[in-house]
């Protein structure tokens, strides 16, 4: 039961890294990647740690890429063992991180260091990009490391984020984009008054509501071959003084837009716009772009992580836009190809988090392989 890549994964869960702490963590992976060659750039911004290591300077440049934080535990009275405390039951690495993503850090350091062994004047460059501020607001870790690296042209010819992607079985599902994300927060203005005179007032919710059901009904795209199409949703909506006789003077809509590349944030911007005023509303509206769509399409990276997946466990990998945001979105901005590959997902920030044990070492040698097919 025991391996290298286990005894990593543990030390890594047994460390309190919420977000967006570090809590010595990348010190760990520092001290076995300095011992293979790699050059060490910490870079800390705010209260967040981020790790720039860097084998070789030569391309193509292969980066593994995640995080160190992991979310809250929840209940800790809930949890079968401290999360904190690596537990193997059933043949089940139990702990907080243990599949998002301290497991993918642990196999993807072992995976370095086995393919240096075998193949130490490899061709091209090998590196990790790590940071603690991936579960939090997301605004001081990768992409201030894309943006130091975007400042000296230091780019990235493929990119593995090891973020938890498989469903049902290990291998089963590669990530080769995500969708954006785009929000808003919308005030439609009235007029208040007392709902027993509304020839005074001017109700923002009636106002509101043939754009609401046009907004609604609206298709932003038709998606591509490889994303859904462009949704649009409420998560919330309040109006109103809470009393039963006053029409409000504003009503406040949040919104988001989860777009494909099939639609551009101006488009969906300047639509949705057209909308509002075609209804001649009055308004505010903020708008805050969370990430851009990125997409990977079938090529060198998503091959040899294919053929490398199936190597090790006979199962022919899909490749898949689904799912929420990830670091992928800032390191599309230097990396041509970017993948997401890690272990089953069906616990993460769930409560008693887990990964079977016997995926570990096999995901270190899956991303050995992929090494191999791009560096060899």
């Amino acid at each position: 039961m025991s391996s290298d890549t286990l005894i990593l994964a543990q030390t890594l869960i047994a460390r309190r890294s919420l977000t967006p702490a570090d809590d010595g963590c990348q010190e760990i992976l520092i001290n076995r990647l300095k011992d293979i060659g790699f050059s060490i750039e910490r870079m800390r911004y705010g209260e967040v740690d981020n790790l720039w290591a860097r084998r070789g300077t030569s391309q193509p440049l292969v980066c593994f890429a995640g995080h160190t934080d992991v979310v809250p535990t929840g209940p800790l009275a809930q949890w079968e063992s401290d999360p904190f405390t690596p537990t193997i039951r059933d043949n089940k690495l139990y702990g907080r991180g243990a599949a998002d993503m301290k497991t993918s850090l642990a196999a993807c350091v072992t995976a370095i260091e086995r393919f240096v062994r075998t193949y130490p004047e490899h061709n091209g460059s090998i590196a990790l990009l790590i940071t603690s501020d991936e579960e939090g607001v997301a605004v001081d870790g990768t992409v201030k490391v894309v943006e130091a690296l975007q400042t000296r042209d230091e780019l990235i010819d493929y990119c593995i984020v090891g973020e938890p992607t498989c469903t049902d079985k290990l291998g089963d599902t590669i990530k080769n984009g995500r969708r954006g994300s785009l929000s808003g927060n919308l005030t439609i203005k009235g007029i208040q008054g007392h709902i027993a005179y509304p020839h005074l007032a001017k109700n923002p919710i009636h106002l509101a509501a043939p754009a609401i059901a046009e907004l609604a009904q609206t298709e932003w795209d038709q998606g591509n071959e490889y994303f859904p199409p462009t949704t649009w949703h409420i998560s919330n909506i309040h109006g109103g003084t809470g009393a039963t006789n006053v029409i409000p003077g504003a009503v406040n809509l949040l919104f988001n837009f989860r777009f494909s590349t099939a639609s551009t944030v101006e488009s969906l911007k300047q639509r949705f716009h057209e909308i509002l005023d075609r209804h001649g509303l009055d308004y505010d509206l903020i708008w805050q772009l969370s990430g851009k769509p990125y997409l990977t399409a079938k090529g060198k990276l998503a091959d040899a992580l294919s053929a490398a997946i199936k190597s090790v466990t006979g199962i022919d990998a899909m490749l898949s836009t689904s799912g929420g945001t990830s670091d992928g979105r800032f390191i599309a901005d230097i990396c041509p190809q970017v993948v997401e590959f890690g272990p089953r997902n069906a616990t993460i920030h769930k409560l008693n988090e887990y990964v079977e044990v016997d995926d570990i070492e096999r995901l270190s040698e899956i991303y050995r392989l992929t090494m191999e097919r791009l560096l060899r």
